[in-house]
């Protein structure tokens, strides 16, 4: 029974620490995407640059996974060579690991603190970056909360009976070991979680160091599987050949260091006073020395994963990569005389209409920064689908409408048909302005100063995110989420002046930059500001309903103005 409880407390406090690292990820992916992702596009400058970009962005992220993932990602667009790739991820696992060495020290005196703080600058303020921040010190505080509970949970661990005869087992046979941390920290995709929980056991002194050893290694293996196994469905061969690339040197570094320890014994008290600190110096000195040693070998290292995973054949160039998967319309004209059915029908239709609209917007600064015709192509073809699927759900509705109906039903039919002409006319203004203003940067070799593209990825980020909140309102009819796509759209606004007001003052300035990509600057903005506009447009007609949409305050006698929206911030 004993043991039954020692291991619930310990899953518990595992538990915690990997929900821990995601909280502190989610945190600084939401407050920081733009620049996270403007790090790495900066890093093609080099060897070096990448490495120090992939290190940076793992200790932020805690996570070299997702680091990973994002290469992954710029290298499928065309934007990061393999190479490249190879290089930021060498960097982001010397990145995880001194995110290991900073949460190995015993900082529980910190968690109050950051409790205290994170949850009040989580619950007081509004603004997104500041919520974000009190949201990564909560996480913070739960990693060092989580490691002083595996502490506890494992100490009772050293009396067991069975410990010695499983140590005594490993202690025989290391590949097992070595195995089953590759293992456990795939399942639980997170290295640094893993890596942590046998630290705190050889703190503990239920591990000793040689059988600490032979798991660290495991653990370097298993989180260079994780993210070959997170990008094994992406179409793009360059997504699939950096985590590759990278699983291949881990793994032979990782298996050649655990066969080597066995030609005889270790001074691992070199490397620190306890079997704890021990392992976490091994664990930074491994992953510094894989980039010293692989690192000149990026290149080869390319050519090999390319013979491994070759080009797709040339028949299927002209397949969108990001076409959705064809699937049978959800207007069942059976149901037409239930409007209540159908218009659920009309629902599930426009929700699918606007998520073909977001895969049409999600690659924009893709494209802006590394676009070739075909891809540009290939998403401007997704207007066709948008348009197909406004005049079907026009249609329909209208045919629903000759039925009887209910005014509620009526005013939802009629929202749902201004929802998808304002859809449609999203899909036009990325079809027919933004992808063509990518196809004009990229035709003519521009190049957006740093600032002006910091400005550009930030209004896209936020549009993508408002995106997601306006079909969230579609489906659930949310009055809060109603509330922040309104008050979402008056921040656009302003960041649009503002973009404006910066960018005449860069021209003043006379920035080359700037100058040449004047037009598409200023066009880009305003295309992205429309997007939004649009997209809050669902949010009227729930916000009327309820109250929130006030007419204008108007002197008598002045001319008619748009409806603004009172809300309580």
């Amino acid at each position: 029974m004993q043991f039954s409880m020692i291991l619930l407390h310990l899953a518990g406090a595992v538990m915690l620490l990997l929900w821990a690292v995601r909280m502190v990820r989610t945190g600084v992916e939401r407050a920081g995407g733009p620049a996270l992702r403007d790090v790495l596009r900066r890093a093609r400058g080099g060897w070096l640059q990448a490495v120090a970009a992939g290190t940076g962005l793992a200790v932020l992220l805690q996570s070299s996974t997702a680091v990973a993932v994002l290469a992954a990602g710029f290298a499928a667009s065309g934007i990061v060579p393999v190479s490249v790739g190879l290089a930021i991820l060498l960097g982001a696992d010397l990145g995880s690991a001194l995110v290991v060495q900073m949460l190995s020290f015993d900082l529980s005196w910190l968690v109050p603190v950051l409790i205290l703080v994170g949850g009040a600058l989580f619950l007081k303020f509004e603004a997104r970056a500041v919520r974000q921040a009190g949201r990564i010190l909560i996480g913070i505080a739960f990693v060092l909360l989580s490691l002083h509970m595996i502490g506890e949970a494992t100490a009772p661990m050293r009396q067991s009976t069975l410990l010695p005869i499983m140590i005594s087992y490993l202690r025989g046979d290391f590949f097992t070991a070595f195995a089953a941390a590759a293992l456990f920290t795939w399942l639980i995709h997170s290295s640094v979680a893993a890596i942590l929980l046998f630290v705190a056991l050889a703190a503990q002194g239920v591990v000793p160091i040689d059988v600490g050893l032979s798991l660290v290694l495991g653990a370097n293996l298993g989180g260079g599987f994780i993210a070959f196994w997170l990008t094994r469905g992406q179409q793009a061969v360059e997504a699939h050949r950096i985590p590759l690339g990278n699983l291949l040197f881990r793994a032979t570094a990782a298996l050649g260091v655990l066969f080597a320890l066995q030609l005889g014994p270790f001074p691992a008290a070199l490397f620190g006073a306890t079997e704890g600190r021990q392992l976490v110096n091994l664990h930074l000195a491994f992953n510094l020395a894989l980039v010293v040693v692989c690192l000149p070998f990026t290149g080869v290292m390319e050519r090999l994963v390319a013979r491994l995973v070759a080009d797709a054949p040339a028949t299927n160039a002209s397949t969108a990569d990001d076409m959705p998967a064809s699937r049978a319309s959800a207007l069942d004209r059976s149901v037409t005389r239930t409007p209540s059915l159908a218009l659920a029908n009309a629902t599930r239709e426009l929700l699918r209409m606007g998520e073909v609209v977001e895969l049409m917007l999600r690659p924009v600064m893709d494209l802006f920064d590394a676009g070739t015709p075909e891809r540009i192509r290939r998403a401007q073809k997704l207007d066709d689908e948008v348009n197909r699927a406004h005049t079907d759900i026009k249609l329909y509705i209208a045919e629903v409408n000759r039925g009887a109906m209910t005014p509620a039903e009526a005013r939802r039919g009629i929202d749902l048909t201004d929802f998808a002409i304002s859809l449609e006319r999203a899909g036009d203004i990325v079809a027919k302005n933004l992808l063509v203003l990518a196809q004009e940067t990229a035709e003519k070799k521009l190049r957006f100063s740093r600032d002006g593209w910091n400005e550009l990825v930030g209004l896209h980020d936020r549009v993508m995110a408002n995106m997601q909140l306006a079909l969230n309102v579609l489906v659930s009819s949310d009055l809060e989420s109603a509330r922040q796509l309104v008050v979402e759209k008056e921040r656009m606004r302003k960041l649009e002046r503002l973009s404006h007001d910066r960018h005449l003052r860069r021209l003043q300035s006379g920035r080359p930059e700037s100058i040449e990509t004047s037009d598409i600057h200023l066009e880009a903005v305003r295309a992205l500001k429309e997007i939004n506009s649009l997209l809050a447009s669902v949010a009227y007609p729930l916000l009327s309903e309820s109250g929130d949409l006030l007419e204008s305050r108007l002197a008598r006698g002045a001319p008619p103005q748009e409806k603004t929206v009172h809300v309580p911030v």
